[in-house]
Parts: structure tokens; sequence; C-alpha cells
């Protein structure tokens, strides 16, 4: 996933949880899957930032660091200015691009 292809803000947005809970029904339940999607997000991206930076790991000094640890740097910049994981599952579960089911619910609807 593209995350800075995402239009999720990229600082704090108050948002009516009351609001965001229609589907639900429920704001605790909302929050819980808001929270279980930003999870997920908050492992790929680290996925992702570990495997790019593995590519510069170098066990043995030289002085060619200082240049790998100038790209290093500027990958660790770019997944800093990324909107926080917590604010892509928000806006995901606004535009309902979240898939999620409650299997006791669905116990109680049989």
């Amino acid at each position: 996933m593209d995350y800075k292809k995402t239009n999720a803000p990229t600082n704090t947005v108050t948002r009516d949880m009351i609001a965001l809970s229609e589907n639900t029904g429920n704001v605790y339940e909302t929050i819980r899957i808001i929270g279980k999607r930003a999870n997920q997000i908050s492992v790929e991206m680290k996925g992702d930032l570990e495997k790019k930076l593995q590519e510069f790991a170098s066990y043995n000094d030289n002085l060619e660091e200082v240049f790998e640890n100038r790209e290093q740097i500027e990958i660790s910049r770019y997944y800093e200015k990324l909107p926080k994981p917590t604010l892509i599952a928000t806006q995901e579960y606004a535009e309902d691009k979240v898939y999620f089911k409650n299997p006791t619910k669905d116990k109680e609807e049989f």
C-alpha cells in the first residue's frame, strides 16, 4: 500500500465519534475496529521501513558510512512525514474501505 497517496490528514483532526459509529451502532466497537486496523497498518509500515533500511546495513566501519547514513536519514524522514497509522485507519473507516465483522453479533442473528 502506498501511504503517501492516502488522503488522510498529517495532523490531528477532531472527529465526531457518534457520527463515525453509525455503521456499528457502538462507539467503543468503532474505536476497536479503527485501532485494530491502525495496528495492521503500523506493522506493515514498520516492515517496509526495516526492509528499506536493511539495504544499507553495513557490518564494517569505513569512510562511506557517512553517505549511507544520509540515505538512511532521508528514508526515515520520508516515513516521519507520512500520516500516522491511526489517522490512515480512521480515514479508511470513514470512507467505508475497512471490512469488519463481529462474530458475537453473527451468533445472535441466527
